[in-house]
């Protein structure tokens, strides 16, 4: 799987709560499916490009 989230980044939003370790995976697999359903609109609409409005 490839890392599409920065732990780092996830604690600057969360600031004072606690971050279990499962949750960068879980945010890694949400936003791969949300850009493969993007691209599938994209391609739907006949574009090779993936655009704001796909997601």
């Amino acid at each position: 799987m490839v890392h599409l989230v920065v732990k780092k980044n996830i604690r600057k939003i969360a600031k004072d709560i606690n971050i279990s370790e499962d949750v960068s995976p879980a945010l890694d697999k949400k936003i791969e499916q949300i850009i493969k359903e993007a691209i599938a609109r994209a391609k739907a609409n006949g574009r090779k490009t993936l655009q704001g409005k796909d997601i």
